[in-house]
């Protein structure tokens, strides 16, 4: 049994697309919609990790994984951010090789990391589990790991840091590369291009998948998905009126 389709999904060489949300929107209800991540900020957005612990239980055994972005690349944050249910953390600002072993091994059990152990996170992983064992196993290959690459230093160290062993993605943070770059928001910017062109090159040879936090400049996902990104969120919301539109013009009245 899966415990982790966003994985399988990049395992198999596709594309997984997710959206954000925050703590008043319908998760339980986006978890099936055909999402496949569903991604929570706790770094930019005035929520609480802790306050995240409804949300992530309203999507047990929906198609989409909780994935959650902390505020630092801190093993308390990360831990607790597991502990309640997310599959998948994304650090930010990750610059160096260092930063990048710290990251996965906040993530992992021991004897892969160093996360401290608790059993009532078992529930989230399927089971039953015969101990604690078996559980941290299924966890440790089940989490993804996803260091954002989004500053100059981070693109300039990028082998360095994606050749760090547990790293699944790495996550594009398209604002922040493009002011350290001294170009904000120019996402059309043949040296910011030639970066996002450095990150999937460096991501095919790592063997990782180069992801994004949203897709910078044109938001035309099948053009970001030909420059070999193979994650990103969309903007649910897009898809909200023109679905209501078109439920209500089938109704004959």
């Amino acid at each position: 049994m899966s415990t982790n389709i966003v994985k399988d999904i990049l395992r198999d060489g596709k594309v997984a697309v997710g959206t954000t949300c925050g703590l008043r929107d319908p998760v339980a209800q986006l978890a099936d919609s055909g999402f496949d991540f569903i991604l929570f900020d706790t770094q930019h957005q005035p929520i609480d990790i802790k306050q995240l612990q409804p949300q992530i239980q309203a999507m047990k055994g929906k198609r989409a994984v909780p994935i959650v972005r902390v505020g630092a690349n801190d093993a308390a944050l990360i831990c607790y951010a597991l502990d309640i249910g997310a599959k998948g953390i994304v650090i930010p600002l990750v610059n160096s090789r260092q930063e990048a072993i710290n990251a996965v091994s906040y993530c992992k059990y021991p004897p892969d990391g160093i996360r401290s152990g608790v059993m009532s996170a078992a529930e989230f992983w399927g089971g039953p589990f015969k101990g604690f064992r078996e559980y941290a196993e299924t966890a440790n290959k089940g989490i993804l790991v996803m260091p954002q690459i989004e500053t100059l230093e981070a693109v300039n160290h990028l082998d360095q840091i994606l050749s760090v062993p547990g790293i699944d993605v790495a996550l594009l943070g398209p604002l922040d590369l493009s002011v350290t770059m001294g170009m904000p928001e120019d996402y059309g910017n043949p040296k910011y291009q030639e970066a996002l062109d450095k990150i999937v090159t460096g991501c095919r040879k790592a063997g990782v998948a180069p992801g994004s936090w949203f897709i910078p400049g044109e938001p035309d996902p099948n053009k970001f998905i030909a420059k070999g990104f193979r994650l990103f969120t969309l903007g649910w919301t897009r898809y909200l009126v023109p679905a209501i539109k078109n439920g209500l013009a089938s109704i004959k009245r």
